[in-house]
């Protein structure tokens, strides 16, 4: 009870300092308009801005995900000896070693977040990261992370969208990683290319990529409906197969080592990544917050806390929003349609060398 009354002080104050005076209830139905808006004016220079879609995505619901979910705003594949901050614990230092990250390199992280995975690589592989993110507030609230963390002195920042980097030279990095980022790309070939080019010959990229499975059907009504509604819910402007997303890191020049579904090992029959948002089940922790019913106490103490003034006005909208997408996020898992966890290390061939054959991944190539 201490612990879950000091985090909700901590969300008051983020809230207010993440919102300011704005009308938060106006952002949220402006939001929730945008894939409207993407139909009817197109994209172009004067047109609609999926860009800026993202970022108000985010900096309307960063607080409240790192409330109910962890500062690592990100899936994992779950066991059930595990609480989710554990098992993505495990998941981020599988990460590390799959890109052979030693004392000294500097590598990007596409789309930092609030800088969970970014404080894991630098306090356990020694390497100074450079954090990408077009969200000026969670870059932000990434540095104030970071400082309590202790690790300030080892992270950049790059406030720009990553699909144009331009204030980094050619062949900068010594490795790179992309942790639900890249699924927001409007071009994901653009988006891999870019990457690319920052990165120096035999870097590695590690990407954890949103993606339809193999069971999606495009000509089943159920399977549509669900992927428009992770798709507006999570403000992507299309979901890739898990081909899709390798024939887009080869376009643009990388070489696949190893991808696959994540979602599906050894846990998943007991433990999906979806149960935190559908029930307690076995998984320990602070599962409470994160299940409907929990998200529904959350909704009236903040229509309360509102009338109080301490938080602002609209923050019950904007779990209404997260509510929203999360039960998309377990349809799709439900219906095996979905998956956050398609994983994948890719390298930027060393200078003069020659294309490998892509090893057999199980994506549905």
């Amino acid at each position: 009870m201490r612990r879950t009354l000091a985090d909700l002080r901590r969300l008051s104050r983020g809230l207010k300092d993440t919102y300011g005076a704005s009308d938060v209830h106006r952002r949220v139905t402006q939001f929730d308009g945008w894939s409207g808006r993407a139909r009817a004016e197109g994209a172009g220079p004067t047109g609609y801005d999926h860009a800026a879609t993202v970022r108000e995505y985010y900096d309307l619901c960063s607080e409240f995900m790192v409330f109910g979910w962890s500062e690592s705003l990100h899936f994992a594949p779950l066991s059930p000896r595990e609480s989710v901050e554990e098992s993505q614990i495990r998941h981020q230092r599988l990460m590390i070693s799959r890109l052979e990250l030693s004392e000294g390199m500097t590598v990007v992280d596409v789309g930092c977040g609030v800088g969970g995975p970014m404080r894991r690589v630098v306090r356990e592989a020694g390497v100074r990261v450079v954090g990408v993110n077009s969200s000026e507030t969670q870059l932000e609230r990434a540095k104030s992370l970071n400082a309590d963390a202790g690790v300030d002195h080892m992270v950049d920042y790059l406030a720009c969208s990553f699909m144009d980097m331009d204030a980094v030279a050619d062949d900068t990095f010594d490795g790179g990683y992309a942790i639900e980022s890249t699924c927001h790309a409007p071009d994901k070939e653009g988006a891999f290319a870019e990457v690319f080019r920052v990165l120096k010959p035999g870097a590695r990229l590690w990407g954890q990529e949103m993606c339809m499975t193999d069971t999606f059907d495009p000509d089943d009504e159920e399977h549509r409906a669900i992927k428009r509604d992770l798709m507006h819910g999570i403000a992507l402007p299309d979901i890739a197969t898990m081909g899709e997303v390798n024939r887009a890191l080869e376009s643009a020049g990388f070489q696949i080592i190893e991808a696959r579904d994540r979602a599906v090992d050894e846990h998943s029959a007991t433990t999906p990544w979806y149960q935190p948002m559908e029930t307690r089940g076995s998984t320990p922790g602070n599962a409470l917050r994160r299940i409907p019913l929990g998200r529904t106490a959350l909704t009236g103490i903040s229509r309360l806390a509102e009338a109080l003034r301490i938080v602002p006005r609209g923050s019950a909208d904007v779990i209404g929003l997260l509510d929203r997408t999360a039960h998309a996020y377990v349809a799709g898992g439900r219906a095996g349609v979905f998956t956050p966890l398609y994983c994948f290390v890719a390298l930027k061939p060393p200078a003069g060398s020659r294309p490998a054959a892509v090893p057999e991944s199980g994506s549905g190539r």
